[in-house]
């Protein structure tokens, strides 16, 4: 049978574990919502990015010959 003081100690105990638990948790959703915003403006800059190429953006098919430089 466990003592009062046993029981007091390792409620004590469990009741850290879970305040360090929260905490961490918190800093976690914290981390995640920054890299979500950071996603969300590199998407941005991509799209915009692609907006201002000579092509439109379009990703298709590009004669490389017309990149080459005039010396070739």
């Amino acid at each position: 049978m466990e003592k009062p003081h046993d029981v007091e100690r390792r409620l004590n105990d469990l009741e850290i574990k879970a305040s360090f638990t929260e905490d961490l948790l918190d800093q976690l959703n914290m981390t995640i919502y920054r890299q979500q915003q950071q996603i969300d403006s590199l998407v941005l800059q991509v799209t915009q990015l692609r907006q201002q190429s000579p092509d439109g953006g379009s990703g298709g098919p590009r004669n490389l010959r017309d990149e080459l430089p005039p010396h070739y």
